[in-house]
C-alpha cells in the first residue's frame, strides 16, 4: 500500500541529475576557455616542439601580447555597462604619438609626457561618457565619432608623418618600461597583472562593481534603486579612457616612434579580447580575469599559427572568426545564466509564512490600535 511520503524520495531522485548537469555546465562555461588554452599549448608543442614549447616563446606572448591584453581591460569596463567605445583604437594612436611629440620635439621629460598623456586619456573618457549619457547618443555612433576626431587630432599633430627620435634616441629610463625585464618575466606582463587584479577588486569586491552591472543589466531597475546611471556610466568610459592612457605610453616605448596609424590595429583584438572573455570565469558577464583567459587564447592561437608558417592575411581572419565566435558565445552564455536562475529559483523551496501582517496602526493582529 502506497503512502503519500514516498513520492518525495523520487523527486529527489529525479532532481539530482539536473544539480549535477548544471555543475558541469557551470565548470565547463566558466573554465572551458582555460581548459582550450592548455590543449592549444598541448596541441602546439607536439606539433611543433622545436619552437613553440620554448622560453623565447613564452617571452615573446608575454611581451607582444600586453599591450592587447590591457586594451581589452579598457575595452571591458563599458561593456560591464552596456556600452561600447569604439574610439579606444584611436585614442591609443594620439595617446603615444602625444608622448612622442612631448619629449621628441617639445623637449619635455618622460615622465611629466606621460603623465599629461595618461590624464588626457582620462579627460577623453569623460568626453565620451558625457556624449553618450547626457547627449543621449548610442555609444556606438558617439565614439565611432569622437574615435575619427582623435583620429584627426593625431593627423595634425604629426603632419601624416611619423615622429622620430633624434641620433640620441629616446631615454633608456623611458624606454625600459617596455623592454626590462624582473625575475625572468618582461615588466609588462606585470602591468596586466596589476591592472587585471585591481579591475577584479572593484568589479567583484566593491560597491562600484556591483553598480555597474546592475546598470549594465538593468537600467531601469538601477534607476528605480536610486544607481545614478549616468554618472557611474560616465566613470567606466573614465576608467576606460585612463588604460587606453597608459597603454599609449606602453606602445610608444615600444614603437619608439610616433606611427600615426598604429593605434587601429589593436582595436578588434581589444574588442575580441573583451567578448571572448564574458564567457569565461563569469560566464555571461564581462570580467578581468576572464578577459585575461580569452587574450591568452588569442594569444596561444597566433603564435602557433605563425610558427606553421601562416600567410599575414590569416592573422584578420582569425580575430574576424574568433569576434564572430566570442559574440555568440557572450550570448548563449547570457542567456544560459537567465535560465539557470530561473530553473533554481522554481525548484528552490517556498519560503516558510511569516508573522501575521499588523494593522495599519501597529498594534497585534485582531486588535484596534
Amino acid at each position: 500500500m502506497t503512502t503519500p511520503s514516498q513520492p518525495a524520495p523520487r523527486r529527489r531522485r529525479q532532481g539530482r541529475p539536473g544539480r549535477l548537469d548544471r555543475l558541469g555546465g557551470h565548470l565547463v562555461g566558466a573554465y572551458g576557455l582555460l581548459a582550450l588554452t592548455v590543449l592549444l599549448c598541448l596541441i602546439f608543442s607536439l606539433t611543433l616542439p622545436r619552437t613553440f614549447p620554448t622560453l623565447d616563446t613564452v617571452d615573446a606572448i608575454l611581451s607582444n601580447q600586453s599591450i592587447p591584453a590591457v586594451l581589452a581591460l579598457a575595452a571591458m569596463v563599458p561593456i560591464v555597462t552596456g556600452s561600447f567605445d569604439l574610439s579606444i583604437g584611436y585614442a591609443l594612436g594620439l595617446a603615444h604619438v602625444m608622448v612622442m611629440q612631448l619629449v621628441v620635439n617639445d623637449g619635455w621629460p618622460w615622465p611629466l609626457a606621460c603623465l599629461t598623456v595618461v590624464l588626457g586619456g582620462a579627460v577623453v573618457g569623460v568626453l565620451n561618457g558625457v556624449i553618450v549619457e547626457f547627449g543621449r547618443i548610442d555609444s556606438f555612433i558617439a565614439t565611432l565619432g569622437t574615435g575619427s576626431m582623435l583620429y584627426a587630432v593625431t593627423g595634425w599633430v604629426t603632419g601624416g608623418g611619423r615622429i622620430v627620435p633624434g641620433p640620441q634616441g629616446l631615454p633608456a629610463a623611458f624606454t625600459d618600461l617596455y623592454d626590462s625585464s624582473f625575475l625572468g618575466l618582461p615588466v609588462p606582463a606585470y602591468y596586466v597583472l596589476a591592472l587585471a587584479a585591481v579591475l577584479w577588486l572593484v568589479l567583484e569586491r566593491l560597491p562600484l562593481g556591483r553598480y555597474l552591472y546592475v546598470i549594465g543589466s538593468n537600467p531601469r531597475a538601477a534607476d528605480l534603486v536610486g544607481i545614478p546611471t549616468r554618472t557611474y556610466t560616465v566613470y567606466a568610459f573614465t576608467a576606460s579612457g585612463l588604460i587606453v592612457g597608459f597603454a599609449g605610453v606602453l606602445l610608444a616605448a615600444q614603437q619608439q616612434i610616433g606611427n600615426p596609424s598604429v593605434g587601429l590595429d589593436y582595436l578588434l583584438p581589444a574588442f575580441v579580447g573583451a567578448l571572448l572573455g564574458s564567457t569565461a570565469i563569469r560566464p555571461g558577464r564581462p570580467n578581468a580575469l576572464g578577459t585575461l583567459v580569452a587574450v591568452a587564447v588569442l594569444a596561444v592561437g597566433l603564435t602557433g599559427i605563425g610558427q606553421m608558417g601562416a600567410d599575414f592575411w590569416t592573422v584578420p581572419l582569425f580575430y574576424g572568426g574568433t569576434l564572430l565566435v566570442a559574440v555568440g558565445l557572450a550570448g548563449y552564455a547570457a542567456r544560459r545564466r537567465l535560465r539557470t536562475g530561473a530553473v533554481a529559483a522554481r525548484d528552490s523551496p517556498p519560503a516558510p509564512p511569516g508573522p501575521p501582517p499588523s494593522p495599519p496602526g501597529g498594534g497585534p493582529a485582531g486588535t484596534a490600535p
